[in-house]
Parts: C-alpha cells; structure tokens; sequence
C-alpha cells in the first residue's frame, strides 16, 4: 500500500524518471563496458603486447569513462529534481489537507505530533526519495548490465555466482521487516519528543512560574533516551546486513577463483578473460550491496509514508452538503431549533430552542461546563447538531457552504491569537482584501490606534510570537479591529475580556460596544458586569437554557442568575 503510493507520488513526474533512467542506462552500459575492457587489456596489451591496442584502449576508456560521469551527473540531477517535487508536493498536501480538517480532529491531535508529520516524517520520504529510489533505479539497471557482461565472458562461472546471489539479498529480506517496525516505531517516539519540546517551549512561562526546569528536563532525557534506545536497535540490525552480505560474496568469489583458476591453467580460459569476469563480479557485488544499505532508507520511509498516508486518510466531519448553496446576503437573525449536541457519545446541549433577533445583543452565562462555549461554536460549524438544527435568516447553516457561513460570521475569544507578524498583517488577517483606509479606521474603533503608533514601527512593528511583544489589552484590540474589518453581521465574543485587569477591561469593552454596533451578537462571559447592556441574558446549567430574561428582571427572580451575580458581588467585597 505504501509502495503503491509513492509509485502515485512519482508519476506525474515520467518524463523526468524517463530521462534518469536512460542516463542510467548509460551508466550501467558503461559500467558493463568498463568491466569488458579488462579483457583485451590483458590479453592483449599485457599478455600479446599489442601497441596498437597500448594506444586504442586507454582512450576508449576514457571515453567511456566520460560518458558514465555524465549520464551519472544527470540520473542523480533528474532524480533528485524529482524527489525534491514530490516531497514539496507532499508536504503542500497534508498541510492543506490537515487545514481542512474540523475542530473534532485538533481536540484529539498533539500540536507536536501533527508537526512532525510535517518536517521528520516528510523530511524521511525526501532521503528515501533522494536516496533510496534512485539507488533502486540505478543499482537495479547497474546489476542487469553487469549479469550480462558476465554470462558473456564466462556462462559457468556466472552460473555459480548468480546461484549465490539470492543468498546475498537474504539480509534483505529477513531485515526488511524487522527494519520497518522499528522504523515506524522511531518514527513515533520521534513524535512523540516533538510533543515535549512544543509544550515546553509554548509553556515555557508555566514551567518557569512553578519551577519545573528539572521536571521539563527529566521529561526530555527520558523521551530522548526512549528514540536512542530504537536507533541503536536499528542501527544493530543495519550494521548486520552488510558484513553478512559481503561474507557471503566472499564464499561465491572464493569458488569462483578456485573454478575459474582450474579454467586457465587447463587451457579452457585466458587470463583476460578470467579477470575481466572477475572485475565485473566484484563491480556486481558493490551495487547488491548498495541494495542492502539502502533497505534501512527504504524501510524508514515506508514507514513514514503509512505515517502520512494515516492523516490522508483523515475525513472531516465538516463538510458541504451537496447541493450546498451560497449565503450571501445575511441580516443576522439565528435560530436554534431544538438543537441537541454530543461530543464523542457525551451529551453537551440538550433541546435548545432559541431566536435572536438581528442586532440583538445575547448574553450566555452560567457554571463552567454548561455547555456555553459549544453552543456558540455550532454556529459557524466548527462542530454539526447531533439533532435538531440551526438556522440564519430561516436556512439551515448546513445547506450552506462552510465557507460562505463562516465569511459572514466574526469571533473574538480570550485567547487573543496574534501570529508572528507586522500589526497590520494581523489586522488585515480579518479581510486581506481591505484597503488601507478601512484598516486604519478598525484600528480608530478598537482603540488600538494610537498605541500602535507609538510601537518602534507603528503598524509594521513584528508583534512576536502569539503577540508576546504587546500587552493583554493591546493583543485583545487588535484582534477587535481584525474583527471590524472583516465587518461580518454576526458577531461571535468568548471570554473577549476574561483575562484583562480592570483598566485594560475599560478600554477592550469601549472597542467591544463599538463592534457590537448594529450586529447579532452572541456574548459569553463570567463577569456578570459585563453582560449587563444585552438585550437578553441566557443561563445555561448542565447544557440546558434554565432562565432567560433581562439583567433587572433575572435579579428579581433570586434564581440562578442572581445566585451568580451575588458570589461575584461578594468575591468583588
């Protein structure tokens, strides 16, 4: 199966394969040639001493010599070339496909594992590619050439050597398995440390807040041994094959100098003769043993591409419907029509039955684990219902394009993700098609502006990785003006100021007003401050909606809303 899709991987590229493999044919000609010459250069120049020949044949082997470092330049230029697109081409498809993926795939995969997938698995079928394959083509061609040359000079002494051979790609055989689970496995393992160096360098601020250096470093060293410990095992079966081979060249080699020495000195064979046919057996043993080296790369690539091959194979649950068509123009209002939600055979929301109105401000509260956070996420269908369904001005979102839904759909969390980039970059991550003018007045209605341009280079300042270069409140604003920009009417706000101190809350919440201006807003947040200006504040307990109403009028009903608000009045004393 993993052969078959390396096989699909190189055929776009024939024709550049065609033309490695005539150069290869070259060089195995020449090869087979060069062992050939042997024989007249005993014969005759050693044994006759012929001085046309003295004069013929060292320019003939020059010649040819010249022909097999060119076509050698180019079978390893052509495919290198290939090994080089193909693994591009590779890497470009699990990335987009892996992008493609629904939010229920990243719940379960490691950071650090899908990255490895990416750069060591990826980096493995390149060497095999590089290597492996082309020393297949090439070795495999070389080896025909040569058992031809020698059944040529000599059909018994070929006879005995070609009855060795098999033995010699035992190792092969017998290693190859062996070599591709520990190869799979260190592959693994390989991950696996990756997912240790992520979490440390990502959480380097936790681990140096609770002192636990020491324990990040142990946690290391075990995982690095654990990857030591699999390639020394590899490396003791690797290190077998090719003595193993070579001692059972050695045995083939020796009958052959005993048989083929019997041939000359009784008169049957000539000197010349003999070791031209010995030369071009030594020159067939070198790429059978080329062969066995390459087993431990082919192998180490086998594996990685079932690595690959299992993300591939990854389907998302998210996809368009047939027939799905496009949501243009949306006025914002949102139905849930006894909408239900399990997560993995755990029921989340249970019977939610809501409409809101467009440009109507909800609020969602409610304990942790009410299922606040999933409700908010099925409307852009990072995850679908389980029953029932969601509606934007009366169409289900699931008789849309995914793509178009999510165009019309804007979200600011309290994870203020920034990538490694200018502030405008990030901004203009919102609605790269903007113009200049459009983001500059997002930036004035987040309130980020001015302290953008007090930044070294004002917009073009690089605000480092996950935006560390700026403060909690900073990285919050623009991630509200990138919400601006994009302009979409249903507006999307999960914890926005959840992780701010009070005075940089005042500042994100007057850039919050101006964003919530004129659109269906969905707003979750614990500090009941903060919902107070909605229009209807929903209590979610045990994914049921239990209270609904307005701040003043869930006060007076001393239920849960009010149990909330008087915990975090009496925290606030």
């Amino acid at each position: 199966m993993a052969l078959r899709h390396m096989v699909s991987l190189l055929r776009p590229h024939w024709r550049r394969l065609a033309l490695a493999a005539f150069c290869m044919l070259l060089v195995s000609g020449s090869t087979g040639v060069t062992a050939y010459l042997i024989k007249p250069a005993m014969d005759e120049i050693f044994i006759n001493k012929d001085r046309f020949m003295l004069s013929l044949l060292p320019a003939v082997f020059l010649l040819v010599s010249l022909v097999k470092a060119i076509s050698d330049w180019g079978s390893t230029y052509f495919l290198q070339s290939v090994g080089l697109r193909v693994v591009a081409g590779l890497r470009q498809e699990l990335f987009e496909h892996i992008q493609g993926l629904s939010l229920s795939f990243f719940d379960k995969a490691s950071t650090g594992t899908l990255m490895s997938r990416i750069t060591n698995d990826i980096k493995e079928i390149q060497v095999t590619v590089h290597q492996a394959v082309s020393g297949l083509i090439r070795d495999t061609v070389t080896i025909i050439g040569l058992i031809f040359v020698v059944f040529y000079q000599n059909w018994k002494l070929a006879s005995i050597a070609v009855a060795v051979l098999p033995l010699a790609f035992f190792p092969l055989v017998h290693f190859g398995k062996k070599l591709r689970r520990l190869a799979r496995r260190g592959q693994e393992k390989t991950a696996h440390l990756s997912v240790v160096l992520h979490e440390s360098f990502t959480g380097v601020r936790t681990v140096k807040a609770f002192g636990m250096e020491d324990h990040e470093k142990e946690r290391f060293a075990r995982q690095n041994r654990s990857v030591l410990q699999n390639q020394l095992k590899t490396l003791r079966i690797d290190a077998l094959s090719s003595p193993l081979m070579e001692f059972i060249g050695a045995i083939a080699i020796s009958i052959i100098i005993a048989y083929g020495g019997f041939q000359v000195i009784g008169g049957t064979s000539t000197p010349g003769t003999f070791f031209s046919f010995l030369g071009a057996l030594i020159m067939l043993y070198k790429p059978v043993k080329s062969l066995n080296k390459l087993n431990s790369t082919l192998q180490k690539g086998i594996a990685s591409i079932v690595r690959v091959q299992e993300v591939l194979s990854q389907k998302s649950d998210i996809v368009d419907r047939p027939g799905a068509v496009e949501l243009a123009r949306v006025r914002g209002a949102v139905e849930f029509r006894h909408v239900s939600f399990a997560y993995d055979s755990v029921p989340v929301l249970h019977d939610i039955c809501l409409k809101v109105n467009p440009g109507e401000v909800v609020a969602l509260v409610g304990s942790s684990g009410g299922g606040k956070t999933t409700l908010v996420h099925l409307i852009p269908r990072f995850y679908d219902v389980t029953h029932g369904a969601i509606l934007i001005d009366g169409i289900d979102v699931r008789d849309v394009t995914v793509r178009s839904l999510r165009r019309h759909i804007a979200m600011v969390t309290q994870h203020s993700f920034l990538f490694n980039d200018t502030v405008r970059n990030n901004i203009a991550y919102g609605d790269p098609s903007k113009s200049e003018e459009d983001l500059l007045a997002a930036a004035k209605a987040a309130y980020a502006y001015d302290f953008i341009c007090q930044l070294p280079h004002g917009f073009d300042t690089v605000v480092g990785e996950q935006g560390v270069m700026l403060s909690g409140g900073q990285r919050q604003r623009i991630c509200i003006a990138r919400a601006l920009l994009k302009d979409a009417p249903i507006l999307i706000l999960d914890e926005a100021t959840s992780a701010l101190d009070s005075e940089a809350e005042l500042e994100v919440q007057k850039a919050l007003e101006n964003l919530m201006q004129g659109r269906t807003t969905f707003v979750i947040a614990h500090r009941l401050s903060t919902v107070k200006i909605a229009h209807r504040i929903l209590v979610l307990r045990h994914g049921r909606i239990i209270e609904e109403g307005s701040h003043h009028s869930l006060m007076e009903r001393h239920g849960e809303y009010r149990r909330l608000y008087d915990i975090q009045f009496q925290q606030a004393d």
